[in-house]
């Protein structure tokens, strides 16, 4: 354990425990979290993680913005994903992964290149739908997160396994967290319609 896998840890436990608590102060401190992380994980030779940090630096700051300005210069409000979304974005996400996986696997020395590519690819599109307020963020984090416990703990990363275990269960609490926003946000949406009839 380094003083860089502990800022790295640090800095990320607290951005995703305000993604969970639908605060756009999230953004910031992942910014911080991911840039460490992506010089953790080039020390580790986890090649598809440094991308993956890269990828989260940039969409972290457009996140930032959308969550304060994404809709008509208002808040972006907590909804679901259509199933049309989920419908593509399930085999795309093995698609890539399976091709990602590949190139690492017979073009770098990297370590598990298919587990690492799954922890990219999965990340990713977890991330899109958190960048606009989507409620399905959290279970593809799940997902992401169950992969990359294991994968991390294998490669000596002790520390990182055990918050990517404890992302786990904010993952689930969030879940059902973003669930009531979501009602919560609706029912309020709809109160002025029904008052009015």
């Amino acid at each position: 354990m380094t003083p860089l896998e502990i800022a790295a840890n640090a800095f990320t436990a607290v951005a995703i425990f305000l993604a969970g608590r639908n605060s756009v102060h999230t953004w910031w401190t992942g910014v911080i979290g991911c840039s460490l992380f992506g010089i953790l994980f080039a020390q580790t030779r986890l090649y598809a993680d440094v991308v993956l940090q890269v990828f989260f630096v940039g969409t972290s700051l457009l996140g930032w913005w959308r969550w304060l300005r994404g809709r008509q210069g208002a808040p972006l409000p907590v909804t679901h994903a259509g199933w049309r979304t989920l419908a593509w974005m399930v085999p795309a996400g093995v698609a890539a992964t399976a091709a990602y996986g590949a190139i690492l696997h017979y073009y770098t020395n990297a370590y598990a290149p298919f587990v690492d590519s799954a922890v990219l690819v999965f990340s990713v599109i977890a991330q899109l739908l958190m960048m606009g307020r989507r409620i399905e963020n959290w279970p593809v984090w799940l997902l992401v997160n169950s992969i990359a416990v294991p994968l991390y703990a294998s490669c000596g990363l002790y520390l990182t396994a055990v918050l990517y275990a404890a992302f786990w269960v904010n993952a689930v609490v969030s879940w059902i967290w973003w669930r009531k926003l979501a009602a919560r946000e609706s029912g309020a949406a709809l109160a002025p319609v029904a008052h009015t009839l």
